[in-house]
């Protein structure tokens, strides 16, 4: 367990290594919970968000013999095709 001090501003320094054990950085958030036997520090891990447009044409599927048509997927024209046996 490690000691704090706490400075002439109000502020407190965490040890380096809990610091980096934590994973963080420059900027991290902690949120404090005010509990009837003390302080409660946790670190506050914010979700990094993401542009979906920015991700287009990251995976691309092996183009496999004819190109597919729209039809292809419609289910009346699947179940008319499979009692007729074809594929």
């Amino acid at each position: 367990m490690s000691t704090l001090l706490v400075s002439s501003k109000g502020q407190i320094v965490l040890p380096a290594a809990l610091r980096r054990r934590l994973g963080m950085g420059p900027g991290a958030r902690i949120e404090v919970l005010e509990e009837a036997d003390g302080l409660k520090l946790r670190v506050v891990r914010s979700v990094a968000t993401a542009d979906v447009t920015g991700m287009a044409g990251m995976v691309k599927a092996p183009a496999r013999g004819v190109p597919r048509r729209l039809e292809d997927f419609d289910p009346a024209s699947l179940l008319t095709r499979s009692r007729r046996g074809k594929p």
